[in-house]
């Protein structure tokens, strides 16, 4: 491909915030395959003077933290990619009580965190009630601040209850929007239609709603790419969570090649693009195979940053991929690490919760 035209794509996006099936393949496919190193810095180089002039228009330099509660790492599913699968029997498993969730958000709040995420696996054990109990606690004790759940696929009447006990925001990745490959990665239990459905139900609820997939997944080819940029595109989520797919040594696809970082990164471009006000996480697995990984996911356009608030007895115990990194660094460590990271590349952490901009 000339490189008029590659540049004409990234204009076109950045202009209208989409582009045709064709285009996106067309500029996944050149970017992807060529072999030519100096291309690939000059196409990478201009996609992200881009996406940071998208990035600043919006954000200025900056980023916003969300601080990551993983409260529970029991799991009904049996995703064939996820280390606490729920056939992972060397998984020591654990559950936070309320009390404990209370802590770590009270350290939050302490370092200056204005949003929890509560994330963990499908556990019954979690009801409704529960749920809601918690929700209230935290968003009882703490009013000024954001609290997003990341519990998986529930019924629509669940979403409605803990959107009125007070959560503000849902993470659910689609992981693929393709039907066959998420066959393949996804035991007959799941299904991508449901998936669907739950992300359009968080929508028409209120929710601010992030979806986001795995880059290098197994079987994923540059057609599934197209289509989850397109499916994107399509339910407009107001976050975007995307990393490189990392194995896990107790799951079926222990033996698999890691995503790539760089194609990881260019993607996080290309999303900045499509979304100029999104919120796009540089995530831990960008940071889990490249030192300096989160740090080149925000200079390719992320804008938020997840760091571990979990007590650190049990943050090796939520292992959804090999050599996750933070796990045995307090809280209070972590985060004058990950403030000194951003200064390093011109950035600051940001006390403000960091809703999205469309939201009132």
């Amino acid at each position: 491909m000339e490189a008029t035209r590659w540049k004409k794509l990234i204009d076109e996006l950045d202009h209208n915030h989409r582009l045709s099936a064709d285009g996106y393949r067309s500029l996944l496919e050149q970017r992807f395959t060529v072999q030519d190193a100096d291309l690939k810095e000059e196409m990478d180089r201009y996609l992200f003077e881009h996406a940071r002039n998208r990035q600043q228009q919006n954000f200025g330099r900056k980023i916003y933290v969300r601080g990551l509660i993983e409260f529970t790492n029991y799991c009904k599913n049996n995703c064939y990619y996820c280390g606490i699968r729920r056939d992972n029997r060397r998984v020591e498993r654990y559950r936070l009580t309320e009390e404990q969730i209370l802590e770590c958000c009270a350290e939050g709040y302490r370092l200056g965190y204005r949003t929890f995420v509560l994330q963990g696996g499908e556990d019954s054990y979690f009801t409704d009630d529960r749920i809601c109990d918690i929700i209230k606690a935290v968003k009882l004790r703490y009013p000024d601040c954001a609290l997003t759940l990341s519990i998986g696929e529930h019924s629509r009447d669940s979403y409605r209850r803990w959107f009125a006990a007070g959560a503000d925001r849902y993470l659910l990745r689609h992981e693929t929007a393709d039907e066959q490959h998420y066959r393949y990665l996804h035991p007959d239990t799941l299904s991508l239609q449901n998936r669907k459905a739950c992300l359009w139900a968080l929508k028409e609820i209120g929710y601010q709603v992030g979806a986001g997939f795995m880059v290098g997944s197994p079987g994923q080819t540059m057609d599934h790419l197209v289509e989850d940029l397109l499916f994107l595109s399509e339910l407009q989520p107001h976050m975007i969570g995307i990393g490189p797919f990392i194995t896990h040594q107790d799951t079926p696809f222990a033996k698999e090649k890691n995503g790539s970082v760089e194609q990881t990164l260019f993607l996080l471009g290309i999303l900045r693009l499509m979304f100029p006000s999104g919120l796009l996480p540089a995530t831990t697995a960008l940071g889990t195979l490249a030192p300096d990984g989160r740090e080149r996911g925000i200079l390719a356009g992320a804008n938020v940053i997840m760091p571990n608030l979990s007590p650190t007895a049990v943050r090796k115990q939520y292992s959804l991929y090999d050599n996750k990194i933070c796990t045995g660094e307090e809280s209070a460590q972590c985060t004058q690490c990950i403030k000194g990271r951003l200064r390093s590349i011109g950035y600051e952490m940001t006390v403000d919760r960091g809703d999205h901009p469309d939201i009132q």
